[in-house]
């Protein structure tokens, strides 16, 4: 089994989780040229479970042993899988009012309020599970990220009030956003409770589990839920009409390989943070991939334009939220050497 071992090299493996992260929203924008984010999602959701899968049997199963992928799963036990399963549960439900978010109000607002809430949240729970970290370090650097979604949001509201965007649509997405970052700060705490983040070990601890088998329960926790959460978004839509199943069948293979690379690039993410964790810690891990509103916020703004017409106010503000992110961050990783 693949994991890492030097720091320097575990925050290397953040950055890449947070470009990840931070750039799947990507594939949505892409799809939803042609397709709705409802019938997107059923494709990114396959997409985490085939990566789970692949990466479990290759990366995973690394010089075999107890420390295996296939092994780690036969000989885990049914209560250690309940919690990285809720984690994919938690997720989903967050995830997807994300997407919601992102289809009503674009990246560069879903991302900062919804994940920029989802990274305080998370890095506080999961600093409670293993501790690691300079806490006066982190809690700083969270109080100046906090200090740059607020810049965010208050952009988007001069964006508002200069008339270049529907005051409706405005407050549903923030609120879609609000409550996807509520949610989403707890499924790395339930994963990371099962996942053994001592590689020295022969094996894995008694009831717990490798990184990737624990990834594999969780996307799985993810698929099962997309039957009851993304099955009420079709009937119930946030905006526009009602979605049918057979219209995901009528999709061509192209928008379908869209949606499936989506999932691909989230699940690349958040398997690096696992694996890092044992190393640069749970609450630094996670911290460093949540970085990702910051991507999604440059791509929002530079690449889609969602602040077109906006404001100079806007544009201040946001140039300022840039820079309170990055000292956040900077912050965050000196909290771990």
């Amino acid at each position: 089994m693949y994991y890492c071992s030097d720091y320097a090299t575990a925050v290397s493996l953040c950055v890449v989780t947070m470009l990840c992260w931070g750039s799947w929203g990507n594939t949505q924008k892409l799809a939803g040229k042609t397709w709705r984010f409802e019938l997107f999602y059923w494709d990114y959701v396959i997409g985490l479970v085939l990566f789970a899968l692949l990466a479990g049997f290759t990366a995973g199963s690394m010089g075999g042993g107890a420390w295996s992928f296939a092994e780690n799963l036969k000989s885990s036990s049914p209560s250690q899988w309940v919690w990285p399963f809720l984690g994919g549960i938690v997720f989903n439900a967050s995830n997807i009012l994300l997407s919601a978010a992102i289809a009503v109000a674009g990246m560069s607002v879903a991302f900062p309020v919804g994940v920029g809430l989802a990274l305080v949240g998370g890095t506080v729970a999961n600093w409670y599970v293993d501790g690691k970290g300079n806490p006066c370090l982190i809690w700083t650097g969270l109080a100046v990220i906090v200090a740059s979604i607020v810049c965010n949001a208050l952009a988007f509201k001069a964006k508002q009030s200069s008339g270049s965007s529907g005051g409706s649509s405005v407050k549903k997405g923030l609120a879609l956003a609000v409550c996807a970052g509520l949610l989403m700060a707890w499924f790395s705490p339930f994963v990371n409770r099962v996942v053994d983040m001592d590689f020295a070990n022969a094996a894995p601890v008694a009831g717990k589990m490798t990184p990737y088998a624990a990834f594999f329960v969780f996307t799985l926790g993810v698929f099962a839920s997309n039957f009851v959460f993304n099955t009420i978004m079709m009937k119930k839509p946030v905006s526009g009409e009602p979605v049918s199943g057979a219209q995901w069948f009528r999709g061509g293979l192209r928008v379908h390989l869209v949606g499936i690379l989506g999932g691909a690039i989230w699940a690349t993410g958040t398997l690096l943070s696992f694996v890092t964790a044992g190393t640069a810690g749970a609450a630094i891990s996670y911290a460093l991939g949540q970085g990702a509103t910051l991507v999604s916020a440059l791509w929002g703004i530079l690449v889609w334009k969602e602040f077109a017409g906006a404001p100079r106010k806007s544009a201040l503000l946001n140039a300022a939220m840039i820079v309170l992110f990055v000292v956040g961050l900077a912050l965050l990783v000196k909290a771990g050497s």
